[in-house]
């Protein structure tokens, strides 16, 4: 599955007065393969998702979100830290029309907002595949399933205050890898485990089992 190129946009953090960034960012890149089944067929599962407007909001709770033209969501994550280090990721998404099958995320700007320290690139794709159901095991369930498959390409560009830069390189590395999972690990998979079972509960279906963890890369 390609992924198209996106626009970076960044994070944002609110350092302590004494400490400050050092000027050269560390950058960190992963891969995190996904996919959530839905009980219906690719038509249902497409024209949900292209009414995100009336979904995303309530999915994407207790994350803050704000709407942005028509497709763009502002995301406030959460507060995350490691070893003494803390960043609060704000970030802008643009939910891109579905093209055969295929439904882009790419990184917007927030309006109004001047980052620190922070830079990330969001390229992400779900791609939708219908099947025949060949499992017996709920019995009410339509006979045709859609994969949904998620592919998130992410770099993220962290400028480290001085007493991070101090420590050495693999503990640095380390450090930025695992802010990293963590960002993803919180937002995409509570989310996609909310989108699952928010299309199944407003469509009277019945919920398939729980989304596999992310794979990293």
């Amino acid at each position: 599955m390609q992924v198209q190129s996106t626009r970076s946009a960044r994070l944002s953090h609110a350092p302590s007065t004494s400490i400050a960034p050092v000027s050269d960012p560390v950058q960190f890149k992963s891969q995190f393969i996904d996919c959530m089944e839905m009980y219906a067929d690719a038509a249902m599962v497409a024209a949900y998702l292209d009414d995100h407007a009336k979904w995303f909001g309530r999915c994407a709770e207790p994350m803050t979100v704000e709407p942005v033209g028509s497709t763009g969501y502002i995301l406030v994550v959460g507060r995350f830290g490691s070893m003494g280090f803390e960043l609060e990721p704000k970030i802008g998404l643009n939910l891109l029309p579905g093209d055969a099958g295929v439904y882009l995320i790419e990184t917007i700007a927030v309006p109004n907002y001047i980052p620190q320290g922070y830079d990330v690139d969001f390229r992400a794709a779900m791609e939708l595949t219908e099947h025949d159901r060949i499992d017996a095991e709920t019995s009410d369930a339509p006979l045709r399933l859609t994969r949904v498959q998620w592919q998130l390409d992410l770099t993220v560009s962290i400028q480290f205050p001085k007493f991070i830069q101090a420590l050495p390189s693999a503990l640095i590395h380390g450090t930025g890898e695992k802010l990293l999972k963590q960002i993803v690990r919180q937002a995409s998979k509570r989310l996609t485990y909310k989108v699952q079972e928010d299309f199944h509960t407003s469509r009277n279906l019945v919920m398939p089992k729980q989304a596999r963890k992310w794979f990293f890369q």
